[in-house]
Order: structure tokens, then sequence, then C-alpha cells
């Protein structure tokens, strides 16, 4: 894919999305929230399936998505051509998501004419959150997010014709290790990437994912900070030669985990003074008291599950109950590094 420095990596993609919820959430009015929410889908469409902005416009919601399945027909519409119709394969919480929205009474008859809007009104509103993100208004056209799908998908190691299969370019590069796999083959493919996918922005408990937002070396060890999904910040310390194994670099797409008897609560508004690099602002949801070691998971501001188990003993004293806010420390060292 050319020009990839001029796409969205997958941080700016989710910041564009929150950007479009939030947007859509904070209409007043009922008939502009039902018109937000339909700009809403239309967006995410292009940014899970890769599609153009025409073919999610001609989609029928009703009938081109498989909710059982979680898959999206596109090109149902466009029999001029002689193309098949394509299925591509989606995230499971878009496919529940879409299937919410039709539920809804209002929403559904306010969906009689489907996705038919003017472009040029849909583009609009693209720029207009692209720059509320912070972006160029061109890179959140649904040309940009369109490339910036195939990247991503890229970037996680799908290969490439299934890649150009899912986005429906009319010439595939299909090399002889893929003569013999039959769309059925392709579609199983793609749907593993996309629960993989699906998986890692679950924010899976203790688990951060986002890319490398700096790394500074020493003479033995490298101090490495990356952005989350959610913009916050997580640092932790490798070694020089954990960071050439890894292969790391300014923009690396990683995961960050830390075990949970690494994690210390400490109670409070204020952000307490301490060694640990990495503080975060939350509330218990859950405790689990065992005989021997009782466990706390704490949910932070992006949803995001931290959990810390102390000996019940310690847990005594500390006296945490449910709804607590706390925060959550650990340091650098605590934080271990995944790659795909």
């Amino acid at each position: 894919m050319p020009h990839e420095a001029h796409c969205l990596d997958t941080v700016q993609m989710n910041h564009l999305e929150q950007s479009f919820r939030k947007w859509s959430d904070g209409a007043r009015r009922a008939d502009v929230r039902l018109s937000r929410r339909r700009i809403l889908l239309i967006f995410l469409l292009i940014r899970y399936t890769g599609a153009k902005l025409h073919e999610v416009l001609a989609l029928n919601p009703f009938q081109d998505v498989d909710f059982k399945h979680h898959m999206v027909f596109l090109g149902r519409t466009e029999k001029k051509n002689g193309r098949p119709p394509r299925e591509v394969q989606v995230p499971e919480v878009l496919s529940e998501e879409i299937k919410s929205s039709l539920d809804d009474p209002a929403f559904k008859k306010y969906l009689a004419n489907f996705f038919k809007v003017d472009p040029g009104h849909v583009r609009r509103k693209f720029y207009e959150r692209a720059i509320d993100s912070g972006l160029n208004p061109s890179m959140g056209s649904p040309e940009s997010i369109r490339k910036s799908r195939a990247i991503e998908l890229m970037q996680s190691n799908m290969p490439l014709p299934v890649v150009q299969k899912m986005l429906g370019h009319s010439t595939l590069n299909m090399t002889a290790s893929y003569v013999n796999f039959s769309d059925a083959d392709m579609q199983q493919v793609a749907k593993h990437f996309i629960e993989k996918e699906s998986h890692r922005k679950t924010s899976a408990r203790n688990s951060f994912f986002g890319k490398i937002s700096s790394i500074k070396k020493g003479d033995i060890q490298v101090n490495v900070e990356m952005i989350t999904l959610s913009g916050n910040t997580v640092t932790t310390i490798i070694t020089r030669d954990s960071l050439s194994r890894l292969g790391l670099k300014m923009g690396s797409l990683i995961t960050a985990e830390v075990k949970a008897p690494w994690v210390i609560l400490q109670k409070g508004d204020k952000e307490p003074e301490s060694s640990a690099e990495n503080r975060f602002f939350g509330t218990i949801a859950r405790i689990n008291k065992g005989e021997i070691t009782t466990e706390y998971v704490v949910h932070i501001s992006d949803g995001t599950e931290l959990c810390s188990i102390v000996t019940t003993g310690s847990a005594h004293q500390m006296g945490f109950q449910e709804n607590d806010q706390v925060w959550v420390l650990f340091n650098s060292y605590s934080v271990v590094l995944h790659i795909d």
C-alpha cells in the first residue's frame, strides 16, 4: 500500500471513532440524534469493512447484514458491473451495535430510505470529526479511512490477497501460495484476524494495546513509552537486547501487560506521590476474597480492567470496598511487552 505515512494508524483511527461517538451521543434533539447515529454507522462500516463511501450508502442494513455470522454484504445493488457481492467479516461488537440500532423503533423508522444520504453531507461531517480529533481534514475522508483500514489489517499480518479481497480490489495479487485457497478459505482467514483484532481491543485484564510513542536508549536498558487506544501512557524498561529482538521502533503496535501481584492500590482523589511511573485512577468494581489472597478488579476511565492481588491480611488492613475510588500504581519494571 503506497503512501502509508498519509494514513491513520490504529490509535488515530480509534480517537476518530471516539470523536464520532461523543458527537453522536451529544445531540439534545431526538431528530438530530437519529441523524448523527446514521452518520456514525456509516463511519463504522467504512472503518471496519474498508468499503467505499458509495458502497455503504447503497447498503440496505435490514437485508445486507448477517447478524448471526457478523457479515456485511457489499455490492448487492451493483449488478451492472457483473461482479458478485462480496462478503466482509466485521467485529461481533459492530454487528451487535448495528442490530441494536435497527431494533430501535424510532431509528428503524428514520432509516426508511436506508443510508441514502447526500455524499457531500457525509464528507463534511467526516472532515469535522477529523478536525475535532486534531487531524488534517483530508485524513478523515472516506478514502483515507479505507486506505488506513488496509494498512491496519496488513500490519496485523493479514495476508495481502485476503486484504485485497476484503476491500474488493479488481486485480488480486494472487501468488502461487494462494491459488489453492477457496473463497471460503479466504473468508476463514479474514475471520481469524478480525476476531484476533477485536480481542486485543476489548481491554483485556491488565493488558494495554497501543503504539510506541517514545524510545530512550541507555547503555544497557531502554525506556519505552506507549500510548494506548484511549490516550493513556504506559512506561516500561527493557534491555537493549529485547528492543532489538522484538524489532521495536517508533510507531510499532504492541501489547503491554502487567502481572496482578505487581499492581498496587492506593485510596484518595489526589494523585499520589510515588516512584511508580504508571498511575491510573479508577473504581473498584469487584472484590474476590480468599483465605490466603484477595483480588481487586478496578475499572479505569476507558473501561480497562486492572487486577491487583494482595494477601487477605493486607486486604483487611486496607479496608477497601466496592465502588471505592483508588489509584492503581505499577512501576516500569513490572510491564512486559508483547508483539503479535
